[in-house]
């Protein structure tokens, strides 16, 4: 049996999906790496305004879950942190190894799943996730490892797309943006598939990724929801600039672990 045939089956999906769109995303990659500015999702919002990272970088043991490029944990790894990247396409992480040499920035990065990472309970002080694992993995088990990763009083912090904008953007492409109409059912978010497309994606409403996250050992810490900074440009035919100003299209969840009950 092939290794891609003994993973899970929405993992294997992905692995495929991700492989063919890589390519894609190599251009994108090497901006990311060419620049110093933390900037969060599409509408590249600074870091410096959403303050969704830990205060303390410097030092701090780091996992990037769904890595891709590994532009996050370069700009981490410039902030004096110790950075592992995961990624489960293989295409990405060839360009992420171009990347890191000639950037001369060095890290571990490894080929795997964000569901089960082979590394130690309690190996790191932060994991993050923009997009990545955060969209792309099954959350009932990405977020239960990330916690098993995490030593007592780490931080999670993973980007994905708004409630909101999963449940008005159409399904196909070439039928436009998000709309101010919801088309698809709240209750029961958890896997998506779509027409035409091979990935899977993963998504749940508010109340249940609060309560996911409590299970898994975590405090709520922030949920911050992205908004286009002044001077952004529309970003791709399923993202809308005007809709994106008065409703989010990208949230950022902080929580912490809390320490393990005697």
């Amino acid at each position: 049996m092939s290794e891609i045939e003994e993973l899970p089956e929405h993992v294997a999906r992905n692995r495929a999906a991700w492989d063919e769109m890589a390519a894609s995303y190599v251009a994108n990659g090497e901006r990311s790496w060419a620049t110093d500015e933390f900037t969060w999702g599409v509408w590249s919002v600074p870091e410096a305004e959403l303050h969704a990272l830990p205060e303390e970088i410097d030092g701090k043991d780091v996992i990037e879950l769904g890595c891709g490029t590994a532009y996050i944990s370069a700009w981490l790894a410039r902030r004096g942190a110790r950075p592992v990247g995961i990624d489960n396409s293989p295409r990405q992480l060839e360009t992420a190894r171009r990347l890191q040499a000639e950037h001369g920035i060095e890290f571990p990065l490894l080929l795997g799943n964000a569901e089960s990472v082979p590394y130690p309970d309690g190996s790191f002080d932060i994991a993050i996730s923009e997009y990545g694992a955060a969209i792309w993995a099954d959350p009932y088990r990405w977020i239960p490892e990330a916690a098993r990763l995490l030593r007592p009083g780490g931080e999670l912090v993973l980007l994905g797309n708004g409630v909101l904008w999963m449940l008005t953007v159409p399904d196909n492409e070439g039928e436009g943006p998000t709309t101010d109409r919801l088309i698809r059912p709240y209750f029961g978010m958890h896997r998506f598939e779509w027409p035409d497309d091979p990935a899977v994606e993963f998504h749940l409403g508010y109340g249940d990724m609060i309560r996911l996250l409590r299970r898994s050992g975590f405090e709520v810490l922030d949920l911050i929801e992205v908004r286009p900074p002044s001077g952004a440009t529309a970003s791709g035919e399923f993202w809308d600039l005007e809709w994106s100003r008065k409703w989010p299209s990208e949230e950022i969840w902080r929580a912490r672990k809390l320490p393990a009950v005697e």
